[in-house]
């Protein structure tokens, strides 16, 4: 271990603090973590010079490779202007474009306003508190309650949190947060009174965090027809599935829904910088209009923030500068493959897809493990529980994505 590399270390384990991790075993005499210091297209290199596949894009964020030269630039562009200013009585030029291409990018008259914000649980609390205050100021003050569903995942603050279904994370600040139904599918949504509902959440095709389940085919559709036949607003958390993860530029497009809310975030940058964004209607805008305690009050500091929005209009740039989505398609397929031959391993139970990601679920006890091993093979992956987690950035090639099904196969206890 270098010097540099110890240095660091010792200061992340006396001073450090990571999120979802036990730290006993973490800050363990034993326990060497790595330190990520670079990174080039999909591949990502520690302090001792060991290079890895990025199997997971820095957790579901990076979009078109570490190291872009066209993002960089873009961010350096706006650095040499200014890295920040407020958006609170401002305007910016970057975020007036990247609201425009954000609006843009979905029909006219749809979703047409755009609230920027900080992350995902930050969308989702726009959301959330965007669709209380609507009811509020219409005349609907009985439709306060959100329905939600049982595994899903939108966020750790504390609105977001409210609406997760993964015990472990959320039991015990449920009675802190939001007013929620837990369903288990849409026939169940029936048993609910829909007059009460402000909204439906849901993560489109695919819930992440639940170990990358797919929802059926044609659900989307069904819960969009339910909610515009009671009145019910529909939030679609797209932080993960956003940015052409499915195959099409966002989750719900595969089936033709439009929600009235669209949560953004992870790969709005390109995975370069934090921020998000709420995509709504006009109809919801239009209720925060009119007499001045109408407005939004709610917001944060670096919301809008130049750098984070050159980024992102950079990255909208290279999806259609690389033709991204075309080129995706055969790679979508060839992923499908991969796993089709690690399917058939004794120690893998399912083989879970949508689009390019995919969930590899492994027999009782092997996912921490299995990831660890495959270090040794220059993968970067984590589990959730068992099932490890495959999701690159969209510019891994298929020779990559080879290199990252083999890493996982000689992983695999026999």
């Amino acid at each position: 271990m270098t010097p540099d590399t110890r240095r660091w270390i010792e200061a992340d384990k006396a001073h450090g603090w990571h999120p979802f991790t036990p730290q006993d075993a973490w800050t363990a005499p034993g326990h060497e973590p790595l330190v990520i210091v670079r990174g080039e297209g999909a591949w990502l290199w520690d302090s001792e010079g060991r290079r890895y596949l990025d199997g997971n894009s820095s957790i579901w964020t990076n979009i078109h490779g570490h190291g872009h030269p066209a993002i960089n630039a873009a961010i350096r562009r706006q650095l040499d202007q200014i890295a920040h200013s407020s958006y609170l009585g401002f305007a910016n030029p970057r975020a007036s474009e990247l609201a425009a291409r954000l609006a843009g990018l979905f029909p006219p008259g749809t979703l047409e306003r755009v609230f920027f914000s900080d992350d995902g649980s930050t969308a989702m609390e726009v959301a959330l508190k965007m669709a209380i205050q609507y009811r509020l100021q219409t005349g609907e003050p009985a439709r306060t309650r959100f329905a939600a569903f049982h595994n899903a995942y939108h966020g750790d603050t504390m609105g977001a949190a409210s609406l997760g279904g993964v015990s472990r994370f959320f039991d015990r600040f449920r009675r802190f947060g939001m007013p929620v139904d837990f369903v288990a599918g849409l026939d169940q949504l029936e048993a609910l009174d829909p007059a009460s509902l402000a909204a439906v959440v849901i993560e489109p095709l695919i819930q992440g965090v639940n170990e990358m389940r797919p929802w059926p085919a044609g659900m989307l559709r069904g819960l969009r027809d339910w909610c515009d036949r009671h009145g019910v607003h529909l939030v679609l958390d797209e932080v993960m599935t956003g940015f052409g993860r499915t195959g099409a530029m966002f989750a719900c497009q595969r089936e033709d829904v439009i929600p009235d809310f669209l949560c953004l975030a992870k790969g709005l940058t390109g995975g370069y910088l934090p921020l998000a964004a709420t995509l709504t209607t006009a109809g919801v805008y239009d209720a925060f209009r009119g007499d001045p305690g109408n407005a939004f009050y709610y917001g944060h500091s670096y919301t809008a923030n130049p750098l984070g929005c050159a980024a992102a209009l950079a990255s909208l740039d290279l999806f259609e500068q690389e033709d991204t989505l075309p080129r995706l398609q055969p790679e979508i397929r060839r992923m499908g493959e991969l796993l089709a031959g690690l399917a058939g391993h004794p120690r893998v139970r399912e083989v879970r897809q949508c689009g390019y990601i995919a969930g590899i679920e492994l027999a009782e006890g092997l996912g921490e493990a299995t990831c660890l091993a495959a270090r040794r093979h220059g993968l970067l992956t984590r589990p959730i529980r068992d099932t490890l987690v495959l999701m690159p950035p969209l510019c891994t090639r298929g020779g990559e994505l080879e290199q990252a099904v083999e890493a996982i196969r000689r992983s695999l206890p026999a």
